[in-house]
């Protein structure tokens, strides 16, 4: 049985909670903040939400936000924040510390058990991603060696991600990384000031694997809508590219060659050569040939598959989609390379889609 810790100075609010919640869940009590930092240390492999009172002697809510922030728990144990102060800086200081929701005083029962549950589900299908997106990674990288010293990154990285939304598929992220290697080649062929080597390559072609990881932040039913976005849900979209980012930052290694890669990629595979992509709106050589790269893999890619909302194009279809600048504007080099790479492109998909 999964168990609720209820924290509050005053008995006759612990008795309330507890009672919304006695029938499902295992409940623990604190009347302050030294004894929670007690029970949190010593039962915090088994406990799956807590409820924190703001003002309370001893240690208060926020010391107990900063215990659980140092020992990494705020990440595995949701808490709700509980007060009589209805001010939006009682609010923000709550989730400045880490709290997931904040809830007032005097309590509704179907309100409380309402957010309690859906936090607690939340928490669950995030460790549930987490893992399903490490095994999907680990597939990804075929140099076993390069994925011993990725491999750190990659759990920091997921450990790092407060929310996880549905995940791009195997098949998908393959392709990428096939059409990204097939259009690096070209450039290293054909444009020698670039500077690409094989070795470069394969580091940026890995790098391509992640380059929609802050999509996990996006909820579900923005990823999933079967219908034409909202401007307000393109705007948290669009958001998957800094989202990324900040995943990698978190970690401060973006001097290492690697990282740096997996940090441009995720922040400029969707600028556009004419200044009006995203996020920072570069243009021409202001975008790493590399994300170029990466950015015309997924919109082939993107017209090609099936989604919840189209039917897949053809690959002729789709290369000439691009060409013509239904998908934005790309670099002349970019789209040179693009036409040497047409067959090989092609052959990628073989009879997944008609040529």
């Amino acid at each position: 049985m999964q168990t609720i810790l209820i924290v509050d100075d005053v008995e006759i609010n612990r008795e309330l909670l507890a009672s919304f919640f006695e029938n499902q869940f295992n409940i623990l009590e604190a009347g302050d903040g030294e004894e929670a930092i007690s029970i949190i240390n010593e039962k915090k492999k088994d406990i799956s939400l807590i409820f924190l009172d703001l003002i309370m002697p001893k240690k208060n809510g926020i010391d107990v936000l900063i215990y659980l922030s140092g020992e990494g728990l705020l990440n595995q144990i949701p808490v709700i924040m509980l007060t009589g102060e209805v001010t939006e800086e009682t609010d923000m200081k709550a989730y400045e510390y880490g709290a997931s929701d904040v809830i007032y005083k005097p309590f509704t029962k179907k309100i409380v058990t309402k957010r309690a549950m859906n936090l607690m589900e939340q928490f669950r299908s995030r460790e549930k991603k987490e893992t399903e997106l490490s095994f999907r990674i680990s597939e990804e990288f075929d140099s076993m060696e390069q994925l011993a010293k990725m491999n750190e990154f990659l759990l920091d990285a997921l450990g790092s991600v407060a929310e996880f939304g549905s995940l791009e598929s195997s098949v998908h992220i393959k392709r990428i990384k096939n059409f990204t290697k097939i259009m690096l080649k070209h450039v290293k062929t054909n444009y020698p000031e670039y500077g690409l080597s094989d070795r470069k390559i394969y580091l940026m072609t890995q790098a391509a694997a992640l380059h929609d990881i802050g999509k996990a932040s996006v909820p579900d039913e923005i990823l999933k809508t079967p219908r034409k976005l909202t401007s307000d849900e393109f705007h948290e979209i669009k958001k998957h590219t800094t989202d990324g980012c900040e995943i990698i930052l978190r970690l401060q290694m973006a001097d290492n060659e690697f990282f740096q890669y997996c940090y441009n990629i995720c922040r400029w595979h969707h600028e556009k050569a004419d200044g009006k992509g995203y996020p920072d709106g570069l243009v021409g050589n202001e975008i790493p040939i590399y994300c170029e790269s990466v950015a015309v893999a997924d919109c082939f890619d993107s017209l090609i598959r099936n989604r919840i909302y189209k039917e897949g194009v053809t690959c002729s279809e789709a290369f000439d989609m691009i060409q013509n600048g239904a998908c934005g504007a790309f670099s002349d080099v970019m789209m040179n390379c693009f036409e040497m790479a047409k067959q090989d492109l092609f052959q990628v998909v073989g009879t997944e889609n008609r040529i």
